[in-house]
């Protein structure tokens, strides 16, 4: 059975009241809330404001932008060919590639020091980029050689399309499009196919003679061949190379064996390589003793076979090798005969002092004012040798210095460009990369009875009795010659079909400070004398004498020259 709960009431005996009363917190929390709810309006009402009124054109562009896409088209970089237009570096087009376009180097190895190569741009080839066109991550730069010097103008300049896409970026129509500007293409100075020939005899050649044999692809060599007159480069090789298309292709492997090969293969050893010059070096001291006095072209010094500096002898390399003497020489002999005991006694004469002065003339001891990095070498002197070993200057010092030996260092690149001097009637010519380009020539105050006995003296260095013995009446195959009656031709060369070349030249041989203990073969040369087409140096690491294994080399080049059919 159910039971009615009883009547209750209050405590106190006061009515009952069920209705909430009212109190100043709550309307506290009324007049805040309403507050808030003021202010929350009045800051939609600004944003609504700066988004539709001070930013309106702002968003209305980025909205417009997110219904349109720009895709960059990539411009094909400038075309390389060399001075007979061969094709050296071309472009290849890939499909759906973020780099479409990519090079081809035709020649690889031969040329790859003078054409350089390529690799993907990081932050700082991005930060120090000074050309028109801007360079972005994607792209690629030029890291050595042609490919570095000429980027800017290599260069073109990006095309880009204009699409309209939908809110999920599907392509609905092309709204306009900008082609690309390809990049300029350049034509070299370099000669190809002689180019090629060089690097073929270097790479493949054994040669055998009277000092032994020297296979030349296990050497190192530099080369460099130019048109006097104009300085402009024929042909330049660093041996052993690299393929600059592993670096177009990524082909990490072989990249990194270059990196890490001790034969140093990217190293360019035409610019940058530094070695004692020996003989060909006293070509400029040969000049700076006539046009400083301290001889004259009937000066002559007696060959001893060897003389005393303190307590060191100093010996002429003829009576060193065969225990024979000279006699009496003067300058024309000297460089003929390459007769130390002369230079010996003349370099003294002369004095350090002024020999480093007109070897400074001559562009030894500097950088070569030239677009390639190069090396400036070392004209040591009296003050070099105290700060920088700690000792003074000796006549021995002065006697090796002479003949190119001692402290002295040189580039193959200075000593092509000393020697190529007395090719061009006194001009000190700084060698040209583009075909045609402006020679940069400086006429150095030669007398010309200076220019005429240097040039006497090579000519009869690379003639029976000097030092050049692999250009001893030397000739080259033209039909043109068979039964020619020109008064030039040696009648026994003229019926063979063989026209004789008159060649100037200066050999050397170097002491090395390498283990191997054996020296660097050195021999530079310009013909035909008359009216000098082509000068060629050589430089073979640690090979022997200048005459047995640089002068083969040159007189190759000089033979695909002169032989070729245009």
């Amino acid at each position: 059975m159910k039971k009615k709960l009883e009547l209750f009431e209050k405590f106190d005996g006061a009515p009952i009241n069920f209705k909430q009363a009212s109190s100043g917190t709550t309307q506290l929390r009324i007049y805040v809330f309403c507050a808030l709810l003021v202010f929350a309006l009045l800051a939609i009402l600004v944003r609504l404001f700066q988004l539709t009124v001070v930013k309106g054109s702002y968003y209305r562009f980025a909205a417009e932008n997110n219904r349109i896409k720009e895709v960059s088209i990539e411009a094909p970089r400038g075309e390389i060919i060399d001075r007979y237009g061969f094709s050296l570096v071309t472009n290849r087009e890939q499909q759906n590639e973020k780099q479409p376009f990519y090079r081809t180097y035709h020649l690889k190895d031969a040329t790859a020091h003078l054409l350089g190569y390529r690799t993907l741009a990081n932050k700082d080839d991005i930060a120090k980029d000074a050309c028109k066109q801007p360079l972005g991550f994607t792209d690629r730069i030029g890291k050595s050689g042609i490919e570095q010097v000429f980027e800017c103008q290599l260069r073109g300049k990006k095309g880009k399309t204009l699409f309209e896409v939908d809110a999920q970026g599907k392509l609905r129509k092309t709204l306009s499009s900008t082609d690309p500007i390809a990049g300029e293409s350049l034509q070299l100075a370099l000669d190809s196919s002689l180019q090629q020939k060089a690097y073929d005899f270097v790479n493949t050649q054994i040669i055998t003679n009277s000092g032994g044999i020297v296979d030349l692809k296990e050497k190192k060599a530099s080369i460099i061949v130019t048109k006097p007159k104009t300085g402009e480069i024929l042909a330049l090789i660093s041996y052993p190379t690299f393929d600059p298309q592993a670096f177009e292709d990524n082909d990490q492997q072989k990249i990194a064996t270059y990196f890490t090969s001790k034969d140093r293969p990217l190293f360019n050893r035409v610019l940058e390589g530094e070695y004692p010059p020996g003989s060909v070096f006293k070509l400029a001291v040969a000049a700076a003793a006539l046009e400083t006095k301290a001889i004259d072209k009937n000066t002559r010094i007696e060959d001893t076979g060897s003389i005393q500096a303190g307590p060191i002898k100093f010996g002429n390399w003829y009576f060193l090798k065969y225990g024979k003497t000279e006699g009496q020489v003067d300058l024309v002999k000297g460089l003929q005969r390459s007769n130390d005991i002369y230079f010996y006694r003349i370099g003294e004469k002369t004095t350090p002092q002024k020999i480093k002065v007109w070897a400074q003339n001559f562009g030894f001891g500097k950088k070569v004012d030239f677009p390639l990095d190069n090396k400036p070498g070392l004209i040591p002197s009296d003050f070099w040798k105290k700060e920088t070993i700690g000792e003074r200057w000796y006549l021995g010092d002065t006697f090796n210095l002479s003949i190119g030996q001692g402290y002295l260092l040189t580039t193959p690149l200075q000593v092509h460009m000393s020697a190529s001097v007395f090719a061009n009637e006194g001009k000190l010519c700084t060698p040209q990369l583009l075909k045609n380009a402006k020679p940069n020539c400086t006429k150095l105050q030669l007398a010309k009875e200076t220019i005429e006995l240097v040039q006497e003296g090579m000519k009869r260095a690379c003639a029976p009795g000097g030092t050049g013995w692999p250009f001893f009446d030397f000739s080259v195959k033209d039909e043109k010659y068979v039964g020619s009656t020109d008064e030039s031709a040696v009648s026994a060369t003229a019926s063979a079909g063989l026209r004789p070349i008159s060649v100037a030249c200066k050999t050397g041989t170097a002491e090395s400070q390498k283990k191997s203990g054996i020296p660097h073969a050195w021999f530079t040369m310009y013909a035909p004398i008359e009216n000098p087409e082509i000068a060629v140096t050589v430089m073979v690491e640690e090979s022997g004498d200048g005459s047995n294994v640089a002068a083969p080399i040159a007189k190759e080049i000089v033979k695909n020259y002169f032989e070729r059919t245009e």
